[in-house]
């Protein structure tokens, strides 16, 4: 007997589909939005078994940001994952980014108040870290409560000139604050939580048809182990990791929780990656293709427990390690296991 019906939007997506997968195994029922249902067939496939007993199923929401738009979707669910928005580091004009973001976060709450009914237990919206990271002089502490106070003024500014990364991590801000500002004035019977997920790894659990489909976050992944350069540091924010696995596990625990989550902003942070532990890792991994996979300067740049030096700048999730009492999934295995998934493409 199913838990509940959970709502999921842009349920197709790489991190969306585990999710989902999750969620089923868990014992609950999902009900998935995507564009078109014909992007779904690889979900569909895959879950084959819980779409042929009915546990999953999929609705189409053309545009998330027309009012109404997930009026029938959201009638008698249990719970509802937010996951559909634009997401890209290469965004060139920051105004149609943020409607959309703010836009779809606006028209699921309202239909969720208006018409989910009142078994609707909790809406958890997924984030990102980029709605908690700002450029800060080391040492410096992130949590879960700090927000990132330049993303929108950049934006401001610079308009189409803003750089594609501080355009996404806008669209993160004003969407989130779109949120939590629902909350405080509408004040729902149902609870609100907020997940922050670092840059997120780990293999697919729908393979791309081919490796340019491969997603924005894990394309470096694949790039150094078809033999490009080994990828130069960059921002604290951009060498974070978290397991795509680990990130379906904390949405479905904030829903099982959703009493203690209710309120709450969760950092989810695994630890530290850098283009040089991922080329050792992989060429340790696959000692044949040494000739191909560069060698950069092994083991420079980075401990051999992937994670950040408190000293430095520093991300602490702890709160969901102790709130879930689970740690993560560790960075070399989730590069084995992403680079398994891509010796298909080889």
């Amino acid at each position: 007997m199913s838990k509940g019906t959970v709502l999921i939007t842009g349920s197709n997506g790489y991190i969306a589909s585990h999710v989902v997968g999750q969620f089923l195994d868990a014992g609950f029922s999902v009900r998935g939005t995507v564009r078109s249902l014909n992007s779904a067939k690889g979900l569909q496939e895959v879950l084959k078994s819980y779409v042929d007993s009915g546990a999953l199923t999929f609705v189409e929401v053309p545009d998330i940001t027309v009012e109404g738009a997930f009026d029938e979707a959201v009638k008698g669910v249990y719970a509802i994952v937010h996951m559909a928005t634009p997401v890209s580091l290469q965004f060139t004009d920051p105004e149609p980014v943020l409607k959309t973001a703010v836009g779809g976060v606006r028209t699921i709450l309202n239909s969720a108040i208006e018409k989910a009914g009142p078994q609707l237990k909790v809406i958890v919206d997924t984030s990102s870290i980029t709605t908690i990271f700002e450029e800060k002089e080391p040492p410096y502490t992130f949590t879960d409560d700090h927000w990132n106070g330049v993303a929108e003024k950049m934006v401001q500014e610079l308009g189409t000139k803003t750089p594609g990364p501080v355009i996404y991590a806008a669209s993160k801000v004003a969407a989130e604050k779109e949120f939590w500002a629902f909350r405080e004035q509408k004040k729902p019977s149902f609870a609100m939580t907020t997940t922050h997920p670092a840059l997120v790894l780990g293999p697919a659990l729908v393979a791309p048809a081919s490796p340019e489909k491969i997603n924005e976050t894990n394309i470096h992944v694949w790039a150094q182990f078809a033999g490009g350069p080994v990828k130069p540091h960059a921002s604290p924010n951009r060498e974070t990791y978290v397991d795509v696995r680990d990130v379906a596990r904390i949405h479905v625990w904030a829903v099982e929780h959703y009493q203690e989550a209710d309120g709450q902003r969760y950092l989810v942070v695994g630890g530290r990656q850098t283009g040089q532990s991922i080329a050792d890792v992989l060429r340790a991994e696959y000692p044949d293709r040494k000739d191909i996979i560069q060698a950069g300067n092994p083991g420079e740049g980075y401990n051999k427990e992937y994670v950040y030096d408190r000293d430095g700048v520093y991300f602490d999730a702890s709160k969901v390690e102790k709130a879930t009492g689970q740690g993560w999934i560790p960075f070399d295995q989730s590069i084995r296991d992403s680079a398994k998934a891509f010796e298909r493409y080889l």
